[in-house]
Parts: structure tokens; sequence; C-alpha cells
């Protein structure tokens, strides 16, 4: 056997080390007309020979599709035969019945790309999907759906949309099957559901609507944590399922796997982690997760000696651009925990693709003991840029700027708060106008018992017949939910009270989910309720509408009265600067140097939303940490000049700079010191 071995070995037909118990699975062949893929023996089996998984996660709604083509090489010369990838529902039905699928939302181009670079594809499109990613991607306007529905459940209503969705996606996925000549070998039904409930009547009404599409030509998997309950809640026994695991990378995999196999069909569970984690997810407010690259490698050797399969969470983490990043919550919904823009995971490829670190070279290594080729070369790094200093001057407040942002411009008028989602909102801001009651005194007490997430809260004082510029009086947040003080210049009857209330993401995991944004209370004042709004709906996907406002002169009067007069020197002074101001720079990039990547380091700011050239790049938070850079990949960059635009809402650098730098940067934040 050993030597028929040898000569299978160097022939490339097997991909790992022999045992007794392989050998004689190995008898065991299947005759084949076509590309097929399938488990028997406990083995998965490709075209009549057995295959072993070594995948990992990339997911290319977190990467420009400029670099699919980049990051899905540097994986390739990781070692890894698969790729595994998320499909969010919201990034691709962003109206009811509006569908998106260009740009980095063109999951079948990513797809044959993956195919065309040899990679095998593990779908996971919910519906679903968690990954830290706004609502677990389900589209926010869910929420708004009356009667409301029950998220991750077998209810009617919320099935029928499910069932709409798939019915748009699921055609464009069935050409590209493995069986159909293309990389697709597994598609995943939900997504840990084990761990937040048991509704066995929703996982099998998936499996069918999964089944109307695929037949029986691909393996429909669920992912569950490696425990017997969440298996017994998440897993569907009896249907031809194939039920696998994931659990913390450390812990001992085989008595897991042995578990696993109580849940699959006799013959029917080859050992598979479908997340691997080589890093972990980080919050602001919280330390950048890092893992120990010689201890991440070890735990995958354990599996991979063993003639066990993996795919690793993440192979290349990438970026939650926009809104699109996600939140948690402790044991109540106000223990809220944002997670950070960039999504590097501390994954061997990085955010910007880099591979010359600790962990990628400690998994190559791994990895190539147990590939079935060669490890192909390592590409050359694109590299990163430092650009500098780029000097910024004030456009306009986001409230001098209102007219132009809102969506409706004339916004929508209430007599009670009411949510973002009501209003076909899905991510960004919302003002709430109001004016102060004739009981208003100085020293009265604002309080918001429920707000979706963090309320900025601003009184224009009345005078004569005109509002004054609105003084800022504090932040109420959806964590803390401090009531506030109306100060001496503002406590007038009749002064306005504008509060903006920023989404900093809906949650994407546990019992929270259902996560409506914006005020969904009444706002107190000395106890009784304020009534009478204009809200104002400010997705900021129009931003590029800030270029209709020139330099803000001496005086603006903007809708509802509010007399926005600058003093002298305000332009020009930082520390007067206090509330969501827009700012503008530009970079000049002359040819022939070279368009790199960069990061805009944010040192000195407070918090805001960042754009290149139209392009959200994404939240800052510097003073809550720990992410103090945000990365721009050099697609979003072009020669001759290139406009970033800030939105800051507290107070900017006193420099009002910012400079572009080489490298990410996880070290802010006073909670390090």
């Amino acid at each position: 056997m050993a030597f028929v071995w040898l000569v299978l070995k160097l022939l490339g037909i097997v991909a790992f080390s022999p045992s007794p118990l392989l050998a004689a699975r190995f008898q065991h062949h299947k005759t084949v007309n076509g590309p097929k893929f399938w488990i028997s023996n406990d083995m998965f089996w490709k075209d009549g020979n057995p295959f072993q998984i070594i995948g990992g996660d990339i997911h290319y709604s977190r990467v420009l599709p400029q670099y699919w083509e980049d990051r899905l090489l540097r994986a390739k010369s990781l070692g890894l035969n698969v790729i595994q990838t998320y499909v969010h529902w919201n990034l691709h039905e962003t109206r009811p019945g509006k569908w998106n699928f260009d740009g980095i939302a063109d999951v079948e181009s990513f797809l044959k790309l993956a195919h065309k670079l040899g990679f095998l594809v593990m779908l996971r499109p919910g519906p679903y999907t968690c990954g830290e990613w706004d609502l677990g991607g389900f589209p926010a306007w869910l929420l708004a759906h009356n009667p409301p529905l029950k998220l991750r459940s077998s209810d009617p209503n919320f099935l029928n949309l499910v069932k709409r969705w798939w019915d748009v996606l699921f055609p464009k996925i069935v050409p590209l099957l493995y069986s159909n000549g293309g990389p697709v070998i597994m598609v995943q039904v939900e997504n840990e559901y084990g761990s937040f409930g048991d509704d066995k009547n929703y996982l099998r009404n998936l499996v069918s609507l999964a089944r109307a599409h695929f037949k029986d030509d691909v393996i429909l998997y669920t992912t569950d944590g490696g425990q017997r309950g969440n298996l017994n809640n998440g897993s569907i026994v009896g249907s031809d399922v194939y039920a696998v695991v994931d659990f913390s990378t450390g812990d001992d995999p085989w008595p897991i796997f042995e578990l696993q196999k109580k849940y699959n069909a006799p013959g029917k569970s080859p050992a598979l982690t479908a997340e691997f984690y080589t890093g972990w997810l980080t919050h602001w407010g919280e330390r950048f997760e890092k893992t120990d690259a010689a201890k991440v490698a070890n735990a995958l050797e354990e599996i991979l000696s063993k003639n066990g399969s993996a795919v690793l969470y993440m192979a290349h983490g990438g970026t939650s651009f926009g809104f699109f990043n996600g939140a948690n919550t402790g044991p109540n919904p106000s223990d809220y925990q944002p997670d950070l823009t960039s999504y590097d995971y501390d994954a061997p490829i990085r955010e910007d693709g880099d591979v010359e670190n600790p962990k990628f070279k400690a998994l190559r290594d791994v990895i190539g003991r147990y590939s079935q080729n060669s490890l192909p070369d390592i590409p050359i790094s694109r590299g990163t840029k430092i650009y500098g200093r780029v000097n910024l001057q004030r456009i306009a407040t986001l409230f001098d700027a209102l007219k132009l942002l809102s969506e409706p411009p004339e916004g929508i008028i209430s007599e009670c708060p009411v949510t973002m989602e009501s209003l076909q909102q899905v991510s960004g801001f919302i003002l709430y106008q109001s004016r102060l009651p004739l009981h208003t005194r100085i020293g009265s007490i604002l309080s918001i018992p429920l707000v979706h997430d963090r309320a900025q809260v601003f009184i224009a004082p009345k005078s004569g017949n005109q509002h004054e510029t609105p003084i800022y009086i504090g932040a109420i947040e959806r964590w803390s939910n401090s009531s506030l003080t109306i100060p001496n210049l503002a406590g007038v009857p009749g002064s306005q009270l504008l509060i903006l209330v920023e989404n900093m993401g809906h949650v994407n995991y546990g019992q929270f989910m259902y996560d409506p944004k914006g005020l969904l209370s009444p706002v107190f004042l000395d106890g009784s309720p304020v009534s009478g709004w204009s809200i104002h709906p400010i997705p900021l996907s129009n931003i590029t509408q800030l270029h209709k406002i020139s330099v803000i002169r001496d005086t603006t009067e903007r809708k509802f009265g509010v007399k926005l007069s600058i003093a002298p020197g305000f332009e020009s002074s930082p520390e007067n600067l206090e509330g969501p101001t827009f700012f503008n720079g530009y970079l000049n990039i002359i040819p022939p140097h070279d368009i790199k990547d960069t990061y805009i380091s944010f040192r000195g700011w407070s918090k805001g939303v960042a754009f290149i050239n139209g392009f959200n790049l994404g939240r800052f938070w510097p003073s809550r940490g720990p992410q103090c850079n945000l990365y721009i990949p050099a697609p979003l960059l072009h020669y001759g000049v290139n406009e970033l635009v800030i939105l800051e809402l507290e107070k900017p650098n006193m420099k009002l700079e910012v400079n572009l730098v080489d490298s990410h940067d996880f070290t802010c934040g006073n909670f390090l010191l």
C-alpha cells in the first residue's frame, strides 16, 4: 500500500498523508460522468478522488472588485483550494424589489474569477449571515414591515420575502454549481442558527426553497458551534443536509468532530470546521484583537494532519466600507458594541493585502505540508504610500446643508418621533427638530429613554423672530443613556430643539437583532413629552450635493428659520467648530508617480465619516479607538485632484489637517493608557 500511495502522491491524486483508515477508504471510487463533488465514507470526493478542504473566507463585499483577483491570488499562494463567502441580502436588495448586482455586489463575477483561478467555492447566502455585517445581512427595511416580521423564523411573511430574494439570487448561482462546470460545491442554509433558535420548520422551509433551485446538484450544509445544544437546534437531521461545526481555535477538534457525526447520516460526516478563526472581531472602545501566529498554525495542523478539513475565518478580512459594519450586544439591548470599520481581523492577508507577516508564513508552512500541489509563489506586494498632509477647509455645518442632504428635502412632519426604517431609511443619520415648550426653564432636564444609537442634542436660542447658531448641549448614547441639563444660553421657550441621531450599525448577532434606529421613545423635558416634530432622513448617499454650497458666508439662513450667523474669524478658528460640520481638502497626484494604497490618519479628530471622491470609506472614531486610520485602496484614487470630504460630528483636529500614511494603526483610545 505504501508503494501505491507514493505513486498516487507523485501523480498528484491525493493530498494528505496515508493512514490505515484512509487506505481502506481509498478503495471507494465512484464512476463519474462529468464534474461531481460528493460525500461518502466520511470523506469529500471530487471527480472520484478524495479531497481535503483547505479553505478560507474572503467576502467580495469587503474588497473592491479591482482587488478581487489580487486577494484571491494571495489566498492561492497561502495554499487554499476553497473560498467561502457570504452573500449579504442587504447588499443586493437595497429597497424592496430593487436589486443591485453591480460593482462590489457583482457576486457572479467574483465566483467566476474564483473559478478561473482554480478555487472551489462554499457559498453562504443566508438569509441570515452574521459576519459583523449590518443586521447580519438582512435588509433594514424588513424592520418596517407591517405587521412586524419575526426574523429567522417560519413566519410566513418573512419566508415569502426570503423566497423572493432567493428566487432572484439562485438562478444566478445554478450555472455556477460544480456539477454544471462552475466552482460552487456547497451552499449553506442559514448560519449558526443553533445559537439563536430551534424552529425546525423554518430550517426545513429554507431547505425546500434551496432544493427547488438546486435539486440534488449541490451539497447543502449548516454551520453551528460545536456543542450539543447548538447542533440539536441548528442541524436538520434526516434531510440530507450536511451539519458542519465551528469552535474556538485551540480547542481539541477531534471530540467535536466525533460529536458532529451524531448529526449526520452514517458515512456523511467528513471532519470540517467552516470557521477556523485566524483572529477575531473588534468593537470600538476595545483593544485590537490579535492572536498568536504559532498557536493558530499549530491548531490548524492538528486538524489537517489527521485528514480533517478547515476553512480559515478569515483568510482576508477587508473593510466594512460605508455604513455596513454590524454590532453586538451584551445581556440587554442597551449594552451596545458597534464593530470597527476595518475588518482586518488579524487575518493572514491583512486589510490592505499585506502578507509579509508571521501569521501568513506560519499558516503557509503548515498548509504546504498537506497541499496536493506545490504552493504558488507569493505575489509581489502592491505596497502602500505616504502622501503626507492634506489641509482642510470648512464647507458647511450639517444644519446648513440640511436641505441638500435630507431625503426628502422638506422632511416629514410627525407629532411624535418615528424610526429611520419607518421612513424607508436604512443607514446614516436622522435629524429631529422641534421647539422647546413654554414650561422650559434654565436647568430643565432633557431625557430620551430609548435612542438607537447616539444622539447629539442642540438648541438654537430664539432671538426675536430669528434663531441663533445652534448650541451643542451634549450627547445621549444608547449604552449610557444619561440625561442633559438645559444651560443658561439655551433655555428660552420657543427655541429650536435639534436632535441628530447616528445609526452606528444594526445589531448582527443574538436575541436583540430587531434593532430599529433613531428615537424609539418620546423626548421628555422635565418629565413631559415634547411633541410636534420635523424629521429629516440624512443617509449621506448624495454627498456630492455639498458642491452646491459655497464657503459659508457671514450670515446664512436656512430652512426652519435657523440663523447660522458666524462670528468674524469663525471659519479659521477650530476651537469654535463644535458640532456636525463638513470639511474638504484635496490630494493632487501627478504622473508618473504610482498610485498606491494609503491610509487617512485621524489622530486629533473626534468622530465622523470620511469620503474620497464621493466613496464612503466608513466611520472614524479615534477618541474611542482602537482604529486610528481609514484604508483608501488605490482604485479609489486617480491622477489629478482627489477630493476628501469629512463629516466631523464633534470637534476637528486643531490644525484642520489629516495625514495620509502607509499603514494601519490600532492604537487610539484612552482605554489604552
